[in-house]
């Protein structure tokens, strides 16, 4: 699966991006997707992870209730609406995908990357 990522730039706090992910080579359907993100001196922690066939969905608690994960199976994209940004979502964000169904928060299992893009949150 290749993975590109897009849709970063620099936005006020309080703001909203949405960042996109589109995958190609293999059919979606046994995948779960994840977006991902690092900031500076920090480790890559989990932000949101969506079933691609069922599209069942999970989010980590810092996000939850601000971020939205979605997909389009036609255009075989992946979304992160990300609203209500904060300082603190200020990193490089990566999307991710895993064959299997359970969605999982550990980077470790997910075999493929896209390159990031980066998201900045002003104060």
């Amino acid at each position: 699966v290749q993975l590109q990522a897009s849709g970063g730039g620099l936005v006020q706090a309080g703001g909203s991006l949405r960042l996109s992910c589109a995958a190609s080579g293999r059919t979606l359907s046994n995948y779960v997707m994840g977006w991902f993100r690092q900031a500076p001196g920090k480790e890559r922690e989990f932000v949101s992870a969506i079933n691609w066939s069922g599209g069942n969905t999970y989010y980590a608690d810092s996000v939850k209730g601000r971020f939205t994960i979605s997909k389009d199976n036609a255009k075989n994209t992946l979304y992160l609406q990300m609203n209500s940004l904060k300082p603190e979502d200020t990193a490089l964000y990566y999307c991710a995908a895993r064959w299997g169904t359970y969605l999982i928060s550990n980077d470790l299992d997910y075999g493929y990357w896209g390159q990031g893009t980066q998201v900045t949150v002003s104060s």
